[in-house]
């Protein structure tokens, strides 16, 4: 396997070549019919019924690698936000950064430990828990973070709000900086000047492939979401919208009636990406997951990659707001199985040198005398 020269890594997403899975065989990037598949309809309308799933590893396989190649996706020293991010919190704000940095880390925990331990069959199951799981370790170190700008509900619809007007303020790194807006079938997706190329069934191996699909995941992401707001203005008398000329409810929408309801939704940004995981976590749509033949250690994998990275954009704006002298104490306050792994690691590997970055630690050199 390749490693990033920036990230100083293994690269799990390696630049034009085989995917190597988390046992070391090579997995072919391009996602071909099994050869059984081939010769039998039978098998060929099975294996058709995985496509969904295949889709949904390609998406998130595509961010994953997006993020391992985009030049200064960890260089957050680059960003006149996080310089100027010197929040005046209280004692009850640090608290409770500190409680939902905890919940973020053991839920993060628990994913990485499924990741691990589970062989093939284990990690197809675990997809019921390990969806959720990765949404609420981002959803967590959101709050967090979020809490230093002021923000302290818990409701995931403002958050997602919110979240939309930090990335288009560019609050985030450009790698997972990018956005979808726009009224319904006029989607424009933004930070992401590749996208507009049509996506394959392969696994991305070139950061053209990699855009493309992102932006095919934020344009259906923000077309459910708008047929959702549809369907709750349309279902309340008092909100939905009439026939000018009859007054009874609009059953079908023109581009004019969709114009007026944009506002609604938003901006589409990484956290309605991860929000789809909850979403199929909590209805029958996981079971198409389960039963479907994808490489599943790819998922974990994949998936954990963004969750690891997006934690680190998170803490490091924490550790700015709270000084990482008290970041660190925090740090080693935690259970040994969270102290002496990953956080640890990604403290002194990532967070540590962008805050040395702004202000290098002072060198105290010996005094020396002045001559005769």
């Amino acid at each position: 396997m390749q490693t990033t020269s920036e990230n100083n890594q293994v690269a799990l997403f390696p630049l034009g070549a085989p995917v190597a899975d988390l046992s070391g065989a090579s997995v072919s990037a391009k996602n071909t019919l099994p050869a059984a598949a081939q010769e039998s309809p039978t098998d060929t309308k099975e294996w058709q019924k995985s496509i969904p799933a295949q889709v949904f590893l390609n998406y998130f396989f595509a961010m994953g690698y997006h993020l391992q190649w985009s030049e200064g996706s960890y260089a957050m020293q680059n960003l006149t936000h996080f310089l100027n991010h010197n929040p005046s919190l209280s004692e009850a704000d640090t608290a409770q950064i500190r409680k939902q940095l905890h919940n973020c880390w053991s839920t993060e925990y628990a994913l990485r430990s499924t990741a691990e331990l589970g062989d093939e069959h284990y990690l197809r199951n675990a997809l019921h828990w390990t969806f959720p799981q990765a949404y609420y370790s981002i959803f967590a170190g959101l709050r967090a973070f979020l809490y230093t700008h002021g923000v302290r509900s818990n409701n995931s619809e403002l958050v997602r709000r919110e979240v939309g007007r930090l990335v288009v303020k560019g609050f985030y790194p450009t790698a997972i900086g990018f956005y979808a807006a726009g009224h319904y079938n006029d989607f424009r997706v933004h930070r992401l000047p590749l996208s507009a190329y049509k996506p394959s069934l392969n696994l991305a191996g070139k950061e053209l492939e990699a855009q493309s699909q992102i932006g095919q995941f934020l344009r259906t992401t923000r077309k459910i979401r708008a047929k959702a707001v549809r369907q709750r203005i349309q279902d309340d008398p008092n909100t939905a919208l009439r026939s000018v000329r009859t007054g009874e409810i609009l059953q079908k929408f023109d581009t004019s009636h969709w114009q007026q309801l944009t506002w609604r939704f938003g901006y589409t940004t990484f956290f309605d990406l991860l929000g789809r995981l909850k979403i199929s976590a909590n209805h029958r749509e996981i079971e198409r997951f389960v039963e479907a033949d994808i490489n599943f250690k790819l998922f974990h994998e994949s998936l954990l990659h963004i969750v690891s990275y997006l934690n680190f954009v998170h803490e490091c704006f924490v550790a700015k707001a709270v000084g990482l002298e008290v970041y660190q104490q925090w740090v080693e306050e935690l259970p040994v199985h969270l102290r002496n792994g990953f956080v640890k690691e990604r403290l002194t590997e990532r967070i540590e040198p962008v805050l040395n970055a702004i202000n290098p630690p002072v060198i105290n050199l010996p005094q020396l005398g002045m001559s005769a």
